[in-house]
């Protein structure tokens, strides 16, 4: 496997850009692709918008964010993927969507080039098994945000080759992360806690129990945990946690991962947290 010295990303979206800023603040050169232009440059904000928390925390100066920007080219051109070694699909939780857009790099892709998907739930084997490249295919799954949050769980397929799994940890660690290695199974490890314990707390909350505020309180002060699982939902997306819920209950086939009626009623009105203003709580 040759150096990595571009990285392709595909999606804008909050892990698609986070993943480019992390990468072009480890001095790689990106490579970032969505379907719209609009995309790009909203994606290419909020790069700019954490990299100036970054500055005001001192953590980087203003040289060093003119720097990574440079390093980031938007595109909607998927030809442009070409440059890249290592290729990330960053793209909605979506399996049918997934695999179209691995086909598409698949294709276009030089035959030793690494694809890697940021999937939270969906199979790496089975999303392996869409492209001609299933050797070279493995799961990189980033926690949000990106650009703060260290871990990186390197997810192996059936058939994912030992030169890729270790050109994926050596990719996780030049960006400044620390990678675990996981089995392929629904949620791998982090979110097969997580979401559950997100979920549960969407029962607790729709039977009454506490308010929001004192079950997010409860958890933080008696479990130690930086947020609460009802503000921690807002900010990774109610759709996106109804989403994984709903794979786990088909894929493991077990009633304990039903959806919350409260999760699916708040993501029906369209309330889905942070990126819409509104969710558990209102922002």
């Amino acid at each position: 496997m040759t150096d990595i010295t571009t990285l392709g990303v595909i999606g804008a979206g909050t892990m698609g850009n986070g993943i480019a800023q992390a990468a072009a603040a480890a001095g790689l050169d990106v490579v970032l692709i969505d379907v719209a232009d609009a995309a790009l440059q909203k994606g290419l904000a909020t790069v700019a918008g954490s990299l100036d928390r970054l500055i005001k925390k001192d953590k980087l100066t203003e040289a060093d964010k003119a720097a990574a920007l440079a390093r980031i080219q938007p595109s909607t051109d998927y030809a442009r993927l070409q440059a890249a070694q290592f290729v990330i699909e960053a793209a909605t939780e979506n399996e049918a969507v997934k695999v179209k857009i691995l086909q598409q790099v698949d294709a276009l892709a030089a035959p030793e080039v690494i694809i890697a998907t940021n999937t939270s739930s969906i199979s790496i084997t089975r999303l392996a098994a869409a492209t001609q490249r299933a050797d070279r295919f493995i799961g990189v799954h980033f926690f949000n945000p990106v650009p703060v949050l260290p871990l990186v769980e390197i997810i192996r397929g059936l058939q994912t080759s030992d030169a890729t799994h270790d050109a994926a940890r050596a990719l996780a660690e030049k960006l400044g992360k620390t990678p675990v290695t996981v089995k392929n199974s629904p949620g791998f490890v982090v979110n097969r806690i997580l979401v559950p314990m997100i979920n549960e707390a969407f029962f607790v909350l729709g039977e009454g129990l506490a308010t929001a505020e004192d079950i997010d309180a409860g958890m933080k002060l008696g479990t130690n945990q930086p947020i609460g699982p009802l503000a921690l939902a807002d900010l990774v997306g109610l759709d996106v946690i109804l989403a994984v819920t709903e794979v786990y209950l088909k894929e493991f086939g077990d009633s304990k991962y039903r959806p919350a009626p409260l999760l699916r009623e708040y993501v029906a009105a369209g309330r889905l947290g942070r990126k819409t203003r509104h969710g558990v709580y209102s922002y």
